[in-house]
């Protein structure tokens, strides 16, 4: 079994780029010292996210392309929670050098996999030694003349509207925990989201006054949106239905699964505020903003516990 050792940083280069297709957008993709990507608009949306073995993903939980496509979607969604389209993606990784090359072609074969699925293609990256598998992933999107959503335009009297599933990869997740590699539909969700991606610039198109993807956790989330706009975020849990496979899961692990529709995050739904009346056909109506302090509010109390996942809470 080759690895990284054996091919090189070079010959790696070579295996995960060659014969691949890119968009229109890319104008100058893999091979030199900087790719060159369209941006007609004259502004580029720009984010990065890093995923690290052991924190982000285990290789005992996840194919190696299921690791790259979850790469790729948590940088994706960003751009789409902006109202923009994604364009491309520049992937730094380090890993050690005994990484078998199977394992860096899956990855490599899931972040192209991906990119494609939003309409995006992969354009250069790094590559390095290190201790542990890290992949670090920036996403470039196009505005297509449009303003961008950011988190601090929700106004109050503005509805709050979700479009994508919550709850999936948090429930995934507690499955795996507990040592069981099913159901399926549940632990593949942890493994790879499913981020509604053209909801984003929908969304914009629509009047969309902020967004966000849930990334973190529903409530997390929604905290910034609130401390961003200055308005005080209110949220139904009536208007929050809990899928029947999820309650299944629920009950056989013995929790609420309202908890993880509220608090689980790594699915990368889109949620967003709207002036009444705007809300987009596929989302869905889950609260509203009013004034007041920045604050979510849950069926009008602030919910206890954790609102989402913290890297650095203790």
């Amino acid at each position: 079994m080759n690895t990284l050792g054996d091919v090189g940083e070079f010959g790696l280069i070579k295996r995960v780029t060659a014969d691949r297709e890119q968009p229109p957008t890319t104008l100058l993709g893999p091979g030199d010292d900087s790719a060159v990507v369209a941006a007609p608009d004259g502004r580029v949306v720009a984010c990065t996210d890093v995923l690290v073995e052991g924190v982000h993903f285990r290789l005992d939980w996840s194919a190696p392309d299921q690791v790259g496509r979850k790469a790729a979607a948590a940088n994706l969604a960003d751009i789409a929670a902006m109202g923009a389209v994604p364009t491309a993606l520049l992937v730094g990784l380090a890993c050690p050098r005994d990484t078998p090359v199977e394992t860096l072609e899956g990855l490599a074969a899931g972040l192209w996999a991906e990119a494609a699925s939003a309409g995006a293609g992969v354009v250069g990256g790094d590559v390095a030694s290190g201790p542990a598998i890290v992949l670090s992933v920036t996403a470039l999107g196009s505005l297509q003349g449009r303003v961008p959503v950011t988190r601090a335009g929700a106004q109050p009297g503005d509805v709050v509207a979700l479009c994508g599933r919550i709850g999936w990869a948090a429930a995934g997740l507690d499955v795996l925990h507990r040592g069981f590699r099913s159901p399926g539909a549940v632990v593949n969700a942890h493994r790879v989201p499913e981020p509604p991606y053209a909801a984003g610039p929908q969304a914009a198109q629509a009047g969309a006054t902020s967004m966000i993807d849930v990334s973190d956790g529903l409530l997390a989330d929604l905290a910034h949106v609130a401390e961003a706009s200055g308005v005080t975020i209110e949220v139904s849990t009536a208007a929050l239905v809990v899928p029947p496979r999820l309650a299944e899961v629920a009950s056989a692990l013995g929790v609420d699964p309202l908890g993880w529709l509220l608090t689980g995050g790594e699915d990368h739904a889109l949620v967003a505020t709207f002036p009444p009346g705007a809300v987009p056909e596929d989302w869905t109506v889950i609260g509203g903003a009013a004034a007041g302090d920045a604050v979510v509010l849950v069926d009008g109390a602030v919910r206890d516990g954790a609102a989402g996942w913290d890297h650095f809470a203790t």
